[in-house]
């Protein structure tokens, strides 16, 4: 394997995997440890650690890409409905750094991915709210 990262050994076919689609930009394959039946993942070709030192050119030939995948995913499968995910960092679940997105196929009796949360304090939600704020 010439590369070091897995998922560029991929891009360049050094590793074979379960292509679901490819152009110029991006490699679309089975993820081999699935949570879903069609469980896809979506990786550029030009290799970038994650979302934040990924160019916004990139990013958005990307998500384009992942939105036409999901799209033909659902018709085919056909799925129920969809989660897309996109993990930075180790603490977040990024087991290879190399930007990549899940598209997570959702069926109906799924245990889907929640995001569990209680109601928050109002107060500390408008104060988190001003120190938050981004300008314009």
């Amino acid at each position: 394997m010439k590369n070091d990262c897995i998922f560029c050994a991929i891009a360049a076919g050094e590793i074979p995997s379960f292509k679901v689609y490819e152009d110029d930009v991006v490699v679309a394959y089975l993820d081999i440890n699935p949570v879903s039946e069609g469980h896809t993942l979506v990786i550029p070709k030009k290799h970038t650690e994650g979302l934040l030192d990924t160019p916004d050119e990139t990013l958005a030939a990307v998500v384009a890409r992942v939105k036409l995948v999901a799209a033909h995913l659902k018709k085919v499968l056909p799925c129920d409905g969809f989660n897309i995910a996109q993990n930075n960092g180790e603490v977040a679940g990024q087991t290879v750094k190399h930007v990549h997105f899940h598209i997570v196929p959702r069926y109906k009796g799924d245990d889907p991915l929640v995001f569990k949360g209680a109601k928050g304090d109002m107060e500390r939600l408008a104060a988190l709210a001003a120190r938050l704020a981004m300008p314009r």
